[in-house]
């Protein structure tokens, strides 16, 4: 099948890609609006795109039936400051609960229960029980097209539990511990990250044969 992705529906498009590009990692995200409500949602359009300044890169997509823009991008167009918080397995529960369509001066925090820490450099909390969460500042907010806003944001300060690091001074981390989610195919799907294999770099020959 070959697919013309300019010929499709936006809901099309959108099929095809949330069904192929997977594992996504997922971005649950906490963020303040103006009016002092504290918002959380979870996003799965992100990934880390830099490291020098360390940079993240969410697609939020905007209400298809008005065009607007969610909670979570209002915050962050509006105040520049996020928090993306990763997901582990304990934690699928309540972040799905937060991807409810509440309006804008409910805080899903409170509707989900969250336990909440307070951040360093930016005013959004992170979720106390993420094993990882990322304080972040906004560079830039680009509208690509009519139903979507792409932001490119710095990580000023990462957040690790202590229970996952195991050494300190040469940020030694124990990645399968966190026990992280992804988002799959379709409504509802998730993969865990504990079916994990390895392999190692191959070294380059010129005549193309390996050797031990």
């Amino acid at each position: 099948m070959e697919l013309d992705m300019s010929a499709l529906s936006m809901a099309a498009r959108y099929k095809v890609v949330n069904s192929t590009i997977t594992p996504r990692p997922i971005a649950w995200i906490t963020s303040v609006s103006e009016a002092g409500v504290v918002n959380a949602a979870p996003y799965s359009f992100f990934n880390a795109v830099g490291t020098e300044p360390p940079l993240i890169a969410l697609g939020l997509l905007k209400d298809p039936r008005g065009r607007r823009l969610k909670n979570t991008a209002s915050n962050i167009v509006a105040t520049g400051e996020f928090v993306v918080n990763l997901v582990c397995e304990a934690d699928a529960e309540a972040m799905n609960r937060c991807s409810v369509d509440a309006p804008p001066e409910v805080s899903e925090v409170d509707y989900a229960g969250l336990q909440t820490a307070p951040s360093t450099k930016v005013a959004p909390p992170r979720i106390a029980t993420s094993p990882v969460s990322f304080e972040c500042r906004k560079l830039v907010a680009l509208d690509i097209g009519t139903h979507q806003t792409v932001v490119i944001a710095e990580i000023l300060v990462t957040h690790i539990a202590d229970a996952f690091v195991t050494n300190p001074d040469k940020l030694y981390l124990d990645t399968p511990a966190m026990k992280l989610i992804g988002r799959t195919h379709g409504s509802g799907w998730y993969a865990r990250t504990s079916d994990q294999f390895q392999m190692e770099r191959p070294l380059y020959f010129p005549d193309g044969a390996s050797r031990d």
